[in-house]
Order: structure tokens, then C-alpha cells, then sequence
């Protein structure tokens, strides 16, 4: 290739903007640079036996529902095995026909529905064995300010990120919303992006197909899918992180203090001013550039202590400065815990007490390493009423109140006073007789986890 021809294909990659200066000299060397790594295709380390079964348990590990051919991720290791030399074959000509994702629609907590592609069990191991060779050359290209489904990184680097800034003297957030990010992906652009950094013709052909594959929607209608990578799928995450690395790198390139996390990305400046100009110009270059579409509606400028960056809100407290959950999250808490203590669900008691405790679990080690002991010590001692009320209704009968309530070591007027009263539930849960016997001590030793221990240990690891 002459100087000429070479300068004009550099010139062009800049002008379309599809990449950033520093990679345009890298592109080139990538595939010889797998090569003399490897010694052999990209698509022939996805199909090795080792790898494919790695896969496989990665699957199974992560569970899931069944897709549309209804099999189970209990049955796929089996299935596998048998047909392992027909799957290696397809994969390696590029032949392998995905089949079609189960479309599953899911309440967001706004109302709205969160539309979910499943794709079938086997189709998952692919894509995991296929993820597993590429997400390593991949995600070393990643900016820093990337966080989200990345190894090493968290919603807690995000936040962190993000009090950093605030700390110096970012006050102002442009917080900018993309509507239905994950179903508007361009597939060409994507595909294009993707070759800046993977060259097998045959992983990139499989990936395309799988982008491709269609959708099974609720009234059992096969549907075309010409944009987007069905939220549910393996590797959709890398995929539409590799789509807006250019974003991040278009970000970078104008000197932004920003942190992504997936498809959620707010830019810190230091006037409000600065802030409404920035939004415009990052919504003119996604809707122009990416071809995605911006929710003009809930993309804001503000305070980072008033506009909720992934359920979060900075604050300082005391002159330390952290996060704190923002009130849609802690109602949301709320709820949960109450649909787990209904007086009238069934189950026994040690499985409710695992499922309430997996789900305060879960929440505290979201928000803990911010702000929530206050919170969190009201809400334990609402939650124990509410153990307690579902135990003394589960008891039902006055005389199995008694003879439980003394079995714990209440004297028998007292047990009386509590199985024969006329009291609800509610109140019973705060009579002194219920509390003697019922203590906070005792739900512990029935395996109810203590929150406010929780708490802080989630807070001692910021």
C-alpha cells in the first residue's frame, strides 16, 4: 500500500469519527498480534473442549430460565458432550445458527417495562465460550472511567468516582439518559467498532448472527431483530460496552470528568451554565454519531446531591463525604421486606427468615459502603415487629400461643393475657409479654442476620 492510500484511509477513520487518534495506528497490528500470541484462529480457542466446558459450568453457575427449545440449564452439560464434534465443526466454518431469543417483559420501578431476550441454554454457552477468548483483548482498551460488568470493577468504583469529583469542586452533574439503549444498537456500527479490535472473520460472523437471530415475542410471533443485543444475553453486556467505548472516547477527547456505568453516564462540571451546553453538544453527538436516542424528558443538569446517579445520592455528612441510597430505593427496600413478612404467606419459618435475609443481604452491600445506619436501625426494628407479628399469627389458636409463648419461658397469665386478647397482630408484635419472650437475642439465634452489624461492615469496606 503506497504513503497516499494509507493517509487516506487514516484521514477517513478520523473524519467519521468512529475512533479516537491514538488507535489508529494499533488497528492494523491486532490480528498479527493474535497470531503470534495464540499461533492459531481466535475461533479456535472458542471451540476447545477446555474452554467450551468452562463455559458450561459459568452457565449453569448462573442459572437462569429456560429459552425457547424449553432446555433447562441442568440438561445442557449432557447435551454438550453429545453433540460437542457437530458444534465445534459449525462454529470453526462459521455455519452455527443461533436460534431466536424468548422475549420476557419485566415491571420497572417507574412502571414501565424492561423488555428481556432469553436466549436457549446452548446459545449461552457459546456466547460464554465466545466472551471468555475475547472479553481479555477487549477490556484492556476500556477507559478507567468505565465501570460497568467489567472484572476489578463495580457500582462502588462508580460512586466513588463520582464522590471524587464532587471532592474537587465538581458540584454540577449532567446526568443524560438513553432511552432503550440496549435496543437501538446499530448493528452495523457495532459490528464495525468490534473489528477495531477482533478480526476473526468467524467469531465476528457467529456474533452478527446471534445480533440477528430474532425474537420469539409473547403471542409465540417470530420477530425480526434489525437493532439492539437482547438484554439477557451473555455477551451483550461486552457488546454494548464496546459500542460505548466511543462514546467514553469522544467524552475523553473533549476533557470530561465523566463516569459510565453500562448505559447510565453522568458528566461533572462546575456551573450549571457549562452543564446545559455540555448536555447539548453529548446529545447532538450520541443521537448524530451513535444513532441512539436521548430521553430529553429525564436527562437533567443539577446537584449530584439531588439528581440519583445508579439509586444514589452524594452527601457529607460530619465533613465526610460519601453517598446515601435515594428515597425511591429505600421505598423499594421497604416493599420487598413487607411482601417477605406478610402474615398470611406460606412456606416454614427457616426459608422465609434465608429469603428476608438474602434480600437485607443483598441491599446493604449495594448501598452500605455509604450512608445508612440511621436508616438501617429504623428499619430493623420495624422488620422485627413484622417477624414477630408473622409468628404469633402462624400460631394461630390462643391455646398454641399460650403453650409456645410458655415453652419460651412466659409465665401462664401472661401467656393467657397475649393468646386470649383481642388485640391485632400489630399491636400483640409490641406488648412487653410478646418482647420478653420474642427478643431481638433470640431472632438472632433463629438465624434473622443483624443489620445494623451488616451495616457496618459493608461501610469499613469503602
Amino acid at each position: 500500500m503506497t504513503n497516499a492510500e494509507n493517509n487516506h484511509k487514516v484521514g477517513k477513520l478520523q473524519r467519521d469519527k468512529l475512533e479516537a487518534k491514538e488507535y489508529v495506528d494499533v488497528r492494523s497490528n491486532r490480528l498479527g498480534e493474535h497470531k503470534d500470541k495464540y499461533g492459531e484462529s481466535l475461533m479456535s480457542l472458542v471451540v476447545s473442549k477446555k474452554n467450551l466446558f468452562t463455559a458450561v459450568k459459568v452457565v449453569r453457575r448462573n442459572k437462569g430460565a429456560a429459552g425457547v427449545d424449553g432446555m433447562t440449564v441442568s440438561e445442557v452439560e449432557s447435551h454438550i458432550l453429545e453433540v460437542y464434534p457437530y458444534l465445534r465443526k459449525k462454529l470453526l466454518d462459521g455455519s452455527y445458527k443461533p436460534q431466536p431469543v424468548r422475549r420476557v417483559e419485566i415491571p420497572k420501578a417507574n412502571g414501565g417495562i424492561r423488555k428481556l431476550g432469553i436466549p436457549v441454554v446452548r446459545d449461552r454457552v457459546v456466547q460464554q465460550a465466545i466472551r471468555q477468548v475475547i472479553e481479555p483483548i477487549i477490556d484492556k482498551h476500556f477507559l478507567p472511567h468505565s465501570h460497568g460488568f467489567r472484572k476489578g470493577k463495580s457500582n462502588h468504583t462508580a460512586l466513588k468516582e463520582c464522590v471524587d469529583y464532587y471532592q474537587q469542586g465538581y458540584k454540577v452533574a449532567v446526568d443524560c439518559d438513553l432511552k432503550q439503549c440496549f435496543d437501538t444498537l446499530n448493528h452495523d456500527k457495532l459490528m464495525y467498532y468490534l473489528e477495531q479490535y477482533i478480526q476473526d472473520k468467524m467469531i465476528l460472523k457467529i456474533i452478527r448472527k446471534f445480533l440477528q437471530s430474532g425474537v420469539i415475542d409473547l403471542s409465540g410471533e417470530f420477530v425480526e431483530s434489525n437493532t439492539g443485543a437482547p438484554q439477557g444475553g451473555v455477551i451483550s453486556p461486552l457488546l454494548s460496552n464496546v459500542y460505548l467505548h466511543e462514546l467514553d472516547k469522544e467524552m475523553k477527547l473533549r476533557g470530561h470528568r465523566f463516569v459510565r456505568f453500562a448505559d447510565d453516564f453522568v458528566i461533572f462540571v462546575k456551573s450549571k451554565r457549562a452543564g446545559e451546553r455540555v448536555l447539548k453538544s453529548i446529545t447532538r453527538f450520541i443521537e448524530k454519531d451513535l444513532k441512539l436516542t436521548v430521553n430529553q424528558e429525564k436527562s437533567k443538569v443539577g446537584s449530584p446531591t439531588r439528581l440519583k446517579f445508579l439509586g444514589c445520592l452524594i452527601t457529607t455528612v460530619n465533613g465526610v463525604c460519601r453517598y446515601r441510597p435515594s428515597r425511591e430505593a429505600k421505598a423499594k427496600f421497604i416493599r420487598t421486606l413487607k411482601r417477605l413478612t406478610k402474615r398470611n404467606r406460606a412456606g416454614k419459618f427457616d426459608e422465609i427468615v434465608k429469603e428476608i435475609n438474602s434480600r437485607t443481604r443483598g441491599w446493604i452491600n449495594y448501598f452500605g459502603t455509604g450512608f445508612i445506619k440511621t436508616f438501617v436501625t429504623k428499619v430493623e426494628q420495624w422488620l422485627h415487629h413484622r417477624i414477630r407479628q408473622l409468628i404469633l399469627k402462624r400460631w394461630k389458636n390462643p391455646r398454641t400461643k399460650i403453650s409456645r409463648l410458655m415453652r419460651l419461658g412466659l409465665d401462664m397469665d401472661s401467656a393467657k393475657r397475649i393468646g386470649y386478647s383481642r388485640k391485632k397482630y400489630w399491636r400483640l408484635s409490641k406488648t412487653p409479654e410478646v418482647h420478653w419472650v420474642l427478643t431481638t437475642k433470640r431472632l438472632y439465634r433463629w438465624n434473622v442476620v443483624s443489620l445494623r452489624d451488616l451495616a457496618e461492615s459493608a461501610y469499613l469496606r469503602y
